[in-house]
């Protein structure tokens, strides 16, 4: 191996590090590790695929440390996963074949788009203890859910963010939402990641070697009280997601 593939190799599983960090206390991780594979020389459609070997297996760990703490709404978590799994589908055949330049630009306005959500913050206006669930609220859910997974599909990044606020107005308390995101994100994962691999839009060596970074910011994350880490990596997320927008809009 010589230098610069063994230079590629540790910058990946660094990215894969605060990328599963960064995913276990709020979300976005992907928003680092996308763009970390296409700066490596991936085509913008093997990046998306790679990826996904990453968050597949970062969500493994993730339900299962859910159930083992007793805190998995399996009846909501299905629900909610059902129509994503159909929505990832066409998300992920989008994505297989559209342009390259083009992905680079969406993902770039993604990037722009979330960094605008987290600064706006609308859900802090809002008291989700108050909502019910009706009928018409399941219905806008399971279309909302269909969405998630068409976007998911498509690009994966910041979809913790979109599962988090579109469960926040639904009612449910942050540690639900959680387990729920995290098995939503697996199986709609599983699927997209199949369309990849049928395509042939996956790079298995640098996808394990992501995730097993991915694995280990993970597990560090679990360590640290969620409130202290989340404004902190608020902060740093910001700054990185606007300097990686540039890069891709203009490098």
């Amino acid at each position: 191996m010589g230098d610069n593939s063994l230079w590629m190799l540790l910058a990946l599983s660094a990215t894969g590090v605060v990328a599963g960090f960064l995913n276990v206390l709020a979300g976005g991780g992907s928003l680092l590790s996308l763009p970390m594979l296409i700066f490596l020389g991936l085509p913008a459609a093997e990046a998306n695929g790679t990826n996904r070997i990453a968050i597949f297996v970062q969500n493994i760990f993730a339900v299962a440390g859910f159930k083992r703490s007793g805190v998995f709404p399996w009846r909501m978590g299905l629900l909610c996963a059902a129509p994503a799994l159909v929505g990832s589908l066409l998300g992920a055949r989008l994505a297989v074949d559209i342009d390259e330049e083009l992905f680079k630009q969406l993902l770039a306005w993604v990037m722009i788009g979330i960094l605008l959500f987290m600064a706006l913050d609308p859900i802090k206006r809002m008291d989700p203890r108050t909502i019910k669930m009706t009928p018409l609220r399941v219905t806008i859910l399971l279309l909302s859910f269909f969405c998630v997974g068409i976007y998911g599909g498509f690009v994966q990044g910041g979809v913790g963010f979109i599962i988090i606020s579109a469960l926040l107005v639904h009612g449910l308390d942050l540690v639900r939402i959680n387990a729920i995101k995290v098995m939503v994100i697996l199986l709609f994962t599983a699927s997209a990641l199949a369309v990849f691999m049928t395509y042939g839009q996956v790079n298995y060596a640098l996808g394990l070697v992501l995730a097993a970074g991915n694995a280990a910011g993970g597990w560090i994350a679990s360590h640290m009280a969620v409130r202290k880490g989340h404004a902190w990596i608020k902060r740093i997320l910001s700054l990185v997601l606007l300097a990686m927008a540039l890069k891709l809009l203009w490098g």
